[in-house]
């Protein structure tokens, strides 16, 4: 049944739609597991996923199909909830079918954006686990990536107490020699904590650690969740966790989590992670989540474990793709497709016609700020204007050799005129195109939406990477302005440059993947440039080395690894019931 959206708060749906929640037992007989291959955690479960993986490698895959969006209004734009929405509506339609979404950071959560399980009638439950650590997953990587910290700092202290025969003796350790001012590491938590972004540590005696300047930065921007996102099994993620550079010393050269010795007490502290949670839809279809990388910082997505363990488990296997296609898509396409080596057979481009309005002249959309009223009146010429955006982001992915489908993620406040520009645009452009009313009524609303999908999945496709790996850095970079961004080129601060000539001059960092880093807000490096801008400059500033992950990450603009809390928070209004110890005011 679909509940009534537009008058229940998210929290209400997915506390009405858990009461038949299927338990983790239900599961096992619902998807044919094997009672070893769920490994129950209070009503959620994960899922072994070597012992599934094993049991199912001669069953085909399913249908791949990835979900992103045009360029969002801070808002966002609905990808949870579209594919919550998609899974819902090919269920309907009598589809084997589950998904793989991320799960959420800590500090959009109780930040302005809330938890990102979707919503309305296409949410994730049950809402609360899903929005206060699941099961564990972010803690482990917290605990994991915080200890290399310790392992660093503390290491320092040492050398810098004792001369090179008491380290020897009193540590049994080699001097590292780490230079204080090349130290790429930081420290994590999961929150949005801006007064954490630039800190000094070690005030104190020579026994208090080191004194120098760190930082701070949200956990899901770790390269350890970097890490649990690409990795094939557990041997996979010890060795990367063992490779991430964490400093360089005086000389220049790397110091990594192995040279410390820490890499396989992190690889302890990460060993449940690497198992999918099994969640649901609000209609109770199946849905993995594993893994929650921020996708303007890292790859943005949900992990290659879940997408592997769906398509065998599933006959359509729904994924998202962080933020816009000009980056969740980009790194989709690139990155983790390059990883898996599974190829997509169709992307969906979640849009709305609130973004459209924005791109098209709407006034400013503002974080933890209602939106305009403008933005529930019809306005077909803003919409015509913006869709200039749209346009951008089906170029983009019809350049991967896929032809996508538009869906409009219709808000009850949407008309069909404005429907109408939108769809004109997007058949113009060699595009699928079908409205979705899944927030307000579920799988019922997404049924035209899930027939263009089942139809695009049926088309072949020439999936084919937009650069070579032996192409060098620059180029890519480049490469990627031009064709995804609709950038003229590329401008190099001297640092950022003299830096990526050196990456590019020694042959262990050939087969890395190229992680861009820039705003979801904007296509250009600027989040106030609205539409499809021409007639500019992509500047690049720095080059970041996940060298566990294997991405090298050039910076455009003012990124920052730790957001800010805004002014009106979401924990203002979470509450807990002290008579059932029921959470309240989640969204």
């Amino acid at each position: 049944m679909a509940y009534d959206a537009v008058n229940m708060a998210d929290w209400q749906i997915s506390e009405e739609a858990e009461k038949n929640m299927p338990t983790p037992e239900e599961w096992c007989e619902k998807l044919g597991l094997e009672k070893e291959e769920m490994l129950p955690m209070g009503r959620l479960g994960k899922l072994d996923f070597l012992k599934i993986n094993d049991r199912l490698k001669d069953k085909p895959d399913g249908k791949y199909i990835e979900v992103t969006a045009i360029t969002p209004t801070p808002l966002g734009e609905g990808k949870s909830t579209t594919s919550c929405g998609l899974m819902e509506g090919l269920g309907k339609r009598g589809k084997n079918v589950g998904g793989a979404l991320r799960q959420p950071s800590g500090g959009p959560t109780m930040n302005v954006k809330g938890t990102a399980a979707g919503g309305g009638n296409s949410l994730l439950i049950p809402m609360t686990e899903f929005s206060l650590g699941l099961t564990g997953d972010i803690n482990d990587i917290m605990n994991a990536h915080n200890l290399a910290m310790v392992a660093m700092t503390s290491r320092m202290q040492h050398e810098r107490n004792y001369n090179d025969e008491q380290l020897a003796r009193l540590t049994g350790m080699r001097r590292l020699d780490i230079d204080p001012t090349r130290v790429e590491l930081g420290w994590i938590i999961d929150y949005c904590a801006q007064a954490l972004r630039n800190i000094i540590i070690g005030i104190g005696g020579r026994f208090d650690g080191f004194t120098m300047q760190s930082k701070f930065g949200i956990a899901v921007g770790s390269e350890c969740m970097a890490i649990l996102s690409i990795i094939r099994d557990l041997a996979d993620l010890k060795e990367r966790l063992n490779n991430i550079t964490v400093a360089f010393d005086k000389s220049g050269n790397p110091v990594t989590t192995g040279d410390l010795e820490v890499g396989n007490a992190m690889t302890a502290f990460m060993r449940n992670t690497i198992n999918p949670t099994m969640m649901c839809t609000a209609e109770y279809n199946p849905c993995l989540v594993h893994a929650g990388p921020f996708a303007n910082i890292a790859v943005g997505q949900s992990s290659i474990i879940a997408d592997r363990v769906g398509l065998k488990l599933f006959d359509y296997h729904v994924t998202e793709s962080g933020f816009g296609a000009d980056i969740g898509f980009e790194k989709f396409w690139n990155v983790k497709s390059r990883f898996s080596g599974l190829k997509p057979h169709v992307s969906v481009l979640t849009t709305t016609i609130r973004a459209l309005k924005m791109h098209g002249g709407g006034p400013a959309v503002v974080t933890g700020k209602a939106l305009p009223d403008e933005y529930t009146k019809e306005n077909l010429e803003w919409v015509e204007k913006g869709c200039a955006n749209m346009v951008h982001h089906i170029n983009t992915i019809r350049k991967a050799g896929i032809n996508p489908v538009v869906c409009i993620n219709r808000f009850y406040t949407d008309t069909d005129a404005e429907c109408a520009v939108i769809r004109k645009a997007a058949e113009a452009a060699g595009a699928r195109c079908a409205e979705s009313k899944h927030w307000e009524l579920g799988g019922d609303g997404a049924l035209e939406f899930a027939d263009a999908v089942i139809e695009a999945c049926e088309e072949e496709n020439d999936f084919k990477f937009l650069y070579p790996l032996e192409m060098k850095l620059r180029d890519r970079v480049d490469l990627i302005a031009r064709e995804v961004y609709g950038a003229d080129g590329v401008a190099w601060d001297a640092a950022a440059e003299a830096k990526a000539k050196m990456l590019e001059n020694d042959s262990k960092y050939d087969e890395f993947t190229t992680m861009m880093v820039k705003t979801h807000e904007s296509l250009s490096h600027d989040k106030t440039i609205k539409g499809a801008p021409k007639g500019w400059t992509l500047p690049i500033r720095d080059v970041l080395i996940y060298s566990g992950a294997k991405f090298l990450c050039p910076c455009a603009g003012p990124i920052s690894l730790m957001p800010g809390t805004g002014s009106n928070p979401a924990y203002r209004r979470v509450d807990v019931d002290p008579e059932n110890g029921k959470v309240t005011g989640l969204f």
